[in-house]
């Protein structure tokens, strides 16, 4: 059974800074594309910050230059650390994981965790 755990989330004031991680665990898979999307109270899920099994990145234009976006060595676990935070960073955020099971590959998404800054 494989799963996403995140953490890291809280609440912050603008300016500050917060590092979320996404690990997968479970077996017998490997995990191309990971990414990180968030969801602010009425309006749609958006990608963040993806990053290919390969490292190669990409950001929405919102966090460009304050986000970023790395796996480590094992690739099993993505990380998202989050400067000069803004009131409208505010949202849920989800991880997403490609995974490949027995040759298919699966989308799966972390349960969310919850991102605060206030003004």
């Amino acid at each position: 059974q494989v799963q996403l755990v995140e953490s890291g989330g809280g609440l912050v004031q603008a300016g500050g800074s917060l590092r979320l991680s996404c690990a997968v665990s479970g077996s017998a898979f490997s995990i191309n594309a990971m990414g990180w999307y968030r969801q602010a109270p009425g309006k749609q899920r958006e990608l963040v910050a993806h990053i290919t099994s390969s490292s190669r990145t990409n950001y929405a234009d919102s966090v460009k230059g304050r986000f970023t976006i790395s796996r480590d060595n094992a690739k099993t676990t993505v990380y998202l650390q989050m400067n000069s935070l803004k009131p409208e960073d505010t949202a849920v955020y989800y991880c997403n994981a490609d995974i490949i099971i027995s040759r298919r590959e699966y989308d799966y998404w972390g349960q969310g965790t919850q991102v605060t800054v206030s003004s």
